[in-house]
């Protein structure tokens, strides 16, 4: 785009990208007089875009919030990033919001977000991911076509099914054709590669939720109604909030402002409770009595524990008295 239109565009966004821009720097940027950046500045605030003038020698300008919202400029990058956020939020607010996003959008840009489809497990807020991972494996998942990829050494070669967030990382959940199995991976860890291979028909996973069979992968089962094979209840000297985000599937009851009930579950007792201990709050009430007993095994084995000098310290004094010169004198 070019001419007043193009510039205009080009001086929006420069406005959208910092707090305060002195007039003159814009009008090098845009390759303009003064005269033209304030011309145009008057057009912005006529299209309704609140465009505050600041005086002084250099004078300047700044984009400030205004009553309306005005349309926004979004790169490609920002616009995936602004359809992910709002794709894993619960809110139907979010959703909406996303449509409305993407009926503004060039046809360019709406194909490649609506490659973009992920599902949220609850948990943690989950951490960047590369956006060319995320597209091109987002991208397999909705042709239904092959991919393979890069993982450490080897190449793995699977039918993708859907990408999900969980526990702050993002996974791949596919269905791996040479080990003819389910798998999940993270897309930190595999580099895709192009370009895609034949089309599949979808196998049915296993429960018919991808976010619900994960889960239960994690929970080292296939049922997706199966919990967790050790489940408890403790009691935390804590508030609700300052342990809710480390919490993953557990579910958090506060009971006042510094105490809470936390509900959660683990691959064994001993493992329940250090899962529980690392939230560094003090432990008031556990429940059944197996994680308990977890937790006073627990402190047993902390206390046993020496540091590596005690131990050495240990071991020399042991010698020195089982020592032949140590037994004679102590017998003079």
């Amino acid at each position: 785009m070019s001419g007043t239109p193009g510039r205009l565009l080009a001086l929006l966004s420069l406005l959208q990208s910092r707090r305060d821009w002195p007039g003159s720097l814009l009008a090098e940027r845009l390759e303009v007089s003064p005269r033209t950046v304030r011309r145009d500045v008057d057009r912005l605030r006529d299209l309704g875009y609140p465009v505050r003038a600041a005086m002084g020698p250099d004078g300047g300008y700044r984009l400030a919030a205004g009553a309306e919202l005005p349309p926004l400029l979004l790169d490609d990058e920002q616009a995936v990033a602004v359809a992910l956020a709002l794709q894993l939020s619960p809110d139907d607010a979010a959703h909406r919001a996303l449509a409305v996003l993407r009926q503004v959008m060039p046809s360019r840009l709406r194909h490649r977000v609506d490659a973009v489809q992920v599902a949220a497990v609850p948990g943690r807020p989950v951490a960047e991911v590369d956006q060319d991972v995320l597209v091109a494996v987002t991208g397999a998942v909705r042709a239904r076509q092959e991919l393979r990829f890069d993982l450490g050494d080897a190449v793995r070669r699977t039918q993708p099914h859907a990408v999900l967030a969980r526990d702050g990382r993002w996974y791949l959940l596919a269905w791996d054709l040479d080990r003819n199995d389910w798998r999940t991976f993270r897309l930190d860890r595999i580099t895709p590669r192009t370009p895609l291979g034949a089309r599949f028909t979808p196998r049915e996973v296993p429960g018919g939720d991808p976010g619900a069979f994960v889960a239960a992968l994690f929970r080292g089962s296939r049922d997706p109604d199966a919990g967790w094979p050790c489940q408890g209840r403790v009691v935390l000297a804590a508030p609700a909030s300052s342990v809710t985000p480390y919490l993953g599937d557990a579910a958090v009851e506060p009971l006042d402002d510094d105490r809470c009930r936390v509900s959660a579950g683990a691959w064994s007792w001993t493992g329940l409770a250090a899962s529980l201990l690392r939230l560094d709050a003090r432990v008031d009430e556990a429940e059944p009595a197996e994680l308990a007993h977890a937790f006073g095994e627990l402190a047993a084995r902390c206390a046993a524990v020496s540091s590596p000098a005690s131990s050495r310290a240990g071991r020399r004094s042991a010698r020195a008295r089982s020592s032949p010169a140590a037994g004679s004198r102590s017998s003079g």
